[in-house]
Order: C-alpha cells, then sequence, then structure tokens
C-alpha cells in the first residue's frame, strides 16, 4: 500500500465518522439542539473540505463541486466561534446579526461565480489556472488566514471569559467539560496550522514529494481530531453545562477601590457575617447552589456578595463553597459513627455529585484522597 492509497484509507474513514456524528448530532433528542445544529454543521463543512484527500488530481469533471469546496470552508472558523458560544453561554440564540459572519462566503462565492460557475468548461479551466497570480484571490487567501486567527482567538477567549464566570457563580465542579473544549479547540488550531505548512511548502517547494507527506499528515490529523472529539463526547454524556452569557467576570463589573479603613472594616463584618451563616446553615450541601441562591438566603446583591467573595476573599465562588464542603467531609470520614458510610454516599451527602470531582477537590484541599484521610489515625 502506498502513501496515497493510505492516506484515502485515512481519509475515507474520517469522512464517514464525522458524516455519522453530524448526522446523529441533527437526530438525537436533546435540549442542546442549536449547539447540536451547529456542530453539526461545522463537522459538514470540514468533511466536505475533507475530499480533497480522495482526489489525485484535479477533478475536471467536477469543477463547480470542487470550486463549491473552496467556498464552503469561508464557514468553518465562524461556525466554530459560533459553537463554542452555544457551548460556552447556555442563553446563546441565533441571531439576524449573526448572517454577518457569512459575508466572506457570499463574497468568494460571487468572485467563483464570475470566474467558474456560470461560465463554459474551457473559460472555467483558464480561470483556474490564472487564478493564483490574481490580486483578488491573493487577498482571499490573506482573508480566510486572517479568519482563521481572529476566530480562533476570539473562541479561547470566550472559553476563559466563561470559565472565569462558571467559577465565580457556580459550585457544581465540573469544568472539566470546558478544558475539553478548550484542548479540542487547540486540536482543530493545530490541524489548521498543518494546512498553513502545506500551504508554504507548495509555495516554496511545488507539488513535490515533501507536500505529500504533509498532505499525509494532514489527513491523519483530520482523522485524529475527529476521534478525539468523539473520545470527549462519549465521556462526558451532557457534554458541557452553559453559563448565562449576562454574567460577567466581577473585575470587569466592579470598579477597583482604595481600602480606606471604613471599607475594610465593613467588609470584614460582612464576611465574618457570611462565614458563620455557612457554617450554622450550611447552604453549601445544596449540590446546585449557585452564587444567585447564596444572595437571596443571606439577602445580599449578587454583586455585592461576588465583589465579596472573590475580590475581598480573593477567592473563587467555586472554591469559597467546596472547602465547606470538604471541611464537612473530613468531619464525617473522621467520625466512628458513620465509618459505614461509603466515600461516595459522602460526596453527595455535602454537596458534590461527581467522585472524580470530589477526590480532585478533597486532595488538592488536604494534600490526600478520601480513602487515605479516613485511614490515617486520629
Amino acid at each position: 500500500m502506498d502513501k496515497y492509497s493510505f492516506l484515502e484509507i485515512t481519509a475515507f474513514v474520517g469522512i464517514f465518522l464525522v458524516l455519522l456524528l453530524a448526522l446523529f448530532l441533527l437526530t438525537v433528542k436533546t435540549k442542546y439542539k442549536l449547539r447540536n445544529y451547529l456542530l453539526a454543521f461545522f463537522l459538514f463543512t470540514n468533511a466536505v473540505d475533507a475530499l480533497k484527500f480522495l482526489q489525485r488530481e484535479f477533478p475536471v469533471n467536477y469543477i463547480n463541486l470542487e470550486a463549491f469546496r473552496w467556498s464552503i470552508v469561508y464557514l468553518v472558523p465562524a461556525s466554530f466561534y459560533l459553537y463554542v458560544l452555544s457551548v460556552c453561554y447556555s442563553n446563546f440564540r441565533l441571531k439576524p446579526k449573526h448572517l454577518l459572519h457569512t459575508i466572506p462566503f457570499v463574497a468568494y462565492s460571487l468572485y467563483l461565480m464570475w470566474g467558474i460557475f456560470f461560465v463554459d468548461r474551457a473559460s472555467k479551466i483558464d480561470f483556474i489556472n490564472g487564478m493564483n497570480d490574481m490580486p483578488l484571490m491573493q487577498f482571499f487567501y490573506f482573508l480566510f488566514e486572517l479568519m482563521i486567527q481572529v476566530y480562533f482567538i476570539a473562541s479561547f477567549l470566550v472559553i476563559r471569559k466563561s470559565k472565569t464566570v462558571y467559577l465565580e457563580n457556580y459550585t457544581n465542579p465540573n469544568i472539566s467539560e470546558l478544558n475539553a473544549l478548550y484542548k479540542i479547540t487547540i486540536l482543530y488550531y493545530v490541524l489548521h496550522f498543518i494546512v498553513l505548512i502545506r500551504w508554504l511548502v507548495t509555495f516554496i517547494f511545488g507539488l513535490g514529494e515533501i507536500r505529500a507527506w504533509i498532505v499525509m499528515l494532514d489527513g491523519f490529523a483530520f482523522l485524529f481530531c475527529t476521534c478525539w472529539y468523539l473520545f470527549v463526547a462519549l465521556n462526558n454524556p451532557e457534554f458541557f453545562r452553559g453559563v448565562n452569557s449576562d454574567l460577567k467576570p466581577i473585575t470587569e463589573v466592579v470598579p477597583k477601590q482604595k481600602n480606606s479603613p471604613l471599607i475594610v472594616e465593613e467588609k470584614n463584618e460582612q464576611i465574618e457575617f457570611l462565614k458563620n451563616f455557612m457554617t450554622e446553615r450550611e447552604p453549601y450541601l445544596d449540590s446546585s447552589l449557585t452564587i444567585q441562591d447564596l444572595s437571596e438566603q443571606v439577602k445580599m446583591s449578587v454583586k455585592d456578595l461576588s465583589t465579596l467573595i472573590n475580590l475581598y476573599m480573593d477567592k473563587h465562588f467555586f472554591d469559597f463553597v467546596n472547602e465547606y464542603r470538604i471541611e464537612k467531609a473530613m468531619q464525617i470520614l473522621k467520625d466512628p459513627s458513620q465509618k459505614e458510610l461509603t466515600v461516595l454516599e459522602i460526596l453527595y451527602q455535602v454537596g458534590f455529585n461527581s467522585k472524580s470531582s470530589f477526590n480532585t477537590s478533597f486532595k488538592k484541599y488536604t494534600g490526600k484522597t478520601p480513602t487515605d484521610f479516613r485511614k490515617q489515625p486520629l
């Protein structure tokens, strides 16, 4: 089997898996329909683009279809960015303004209509042979690379902001999904970087052996990204819990204040009140506790409570609440009268909803696993 046959088999498997996953996302019953549709569209555009790996030469009998493959890639960066928004923010909805993201695709399609779609075959071939030397074509090449950089940087920023807001407002410790989305974004960015290398090699060395090996690497990377995404999705059935997009990091909401003695004294009193409330009322036992819930209980605005915890106590709401949960778990683990309780029963009892998250938080706080902590002498 030569490298071209290997590339074709790899590409065929990758395209098949991508289309199968896209079909599943379009048909599965879920409350996350919008994000599934956006991901299905993103995967479909990638599958169309990956058809290039099945071509050993230019498809002269299907020039219009090949031109469509060139144009649809201008929707790939925007579709991934919109998908990231839909994952990170539970209240994200598509609006007419999002049609602006299709402008590069429409512009490039109009360009191809003029030179390829609505002309005879001879004119198509002449246009294709000379298009790389056209200034407008160079502009579209540059535009696509600019779009990749802008949209993927924007995706990274959205994920980072979402994680910050999540930690400041929620206590469910399952942030591994956001970390998974971050890794997926990196993978697709690396996939494009390989494409960029292929372009540079083609420009410098032409259509030679080096380019052929890079194309094979590109095809294998496409298959790897697809398999990795399937792996992440299967290990996270709920696949991402979004935060409210109206929420912002507290540093963007509250201006920096000078710590005058009066302010410090007032904040110290509020902190002491909050600590006493957490100890006496134990609101952290509610696994779905949010900062909005706690603000209602302590009769303090969400903004003031968030400022108190995140700025004056220098903790995320996530860490603040989980410290009380860990302290409660430590008491139960050391209580001889409750030695029959399993670690799983204890973690649910103190407000956690995942064994892996409980173990991670417990070890971070105590330096030991719950089982080792229970075994050590009093």
